[in-house]
């Protein structure tokens, strides 16, 4: 088996403008986004290995914030895709991403009813 190295966001919660019906429209709702990027691992950590042999944890929730902006996305597999380019387009080393997305505003019992997506590097 080989070696693997994922880098996480779990359930980060932001609000995003989506959905297609008049009651989603108009107004942001909250999505909560959990993120696994599976990145090229180094052969070897030790306590002097640089900052750069990993990547910035902050770009996760980066691209499941600010990197949306506020434009509409009809669906949330446009969200989680617009995620996966985010972060495919800031690193190179990224080989592998999954993103879920969970609509809270759906939820009536604690249910999570969502999308998970993932893209591997083309």
């Amino acid at each position: 088996m080989a070696d693997s190295l994922h880098l996480e966001l779990a359930d980060y919660t932001h609000m995003v403008h989506t959905g297609i019906y008049s009651e989603e429209t108009g107004q942001p709702q909250p999505l909560r986004f959990t993120v696994r990027v599976k990145l090229k691992v180094e052969p070897h950590y030790d306590a002097e290995t640089p900052l750069d042999a990993s990547k910035n944890y902050m770009d996760l929730k980066f691209a499941c914030s600010e990197a949306l902006g506020d434009r509409h996305y009809k669906l949330i597999e446009a969200v989680a895709d617009h995620v996966c380019e985010t972060l495919f387009l800031q690193d190179t080393r990224v080989e592998e991403i999954s993103v879920k997305i969970v609509k809270l505003a759906l939820s009536e019992a604690d249910e999570e009813i969502g999308i998970t997506l993932v893209r591997e590097r083309r």
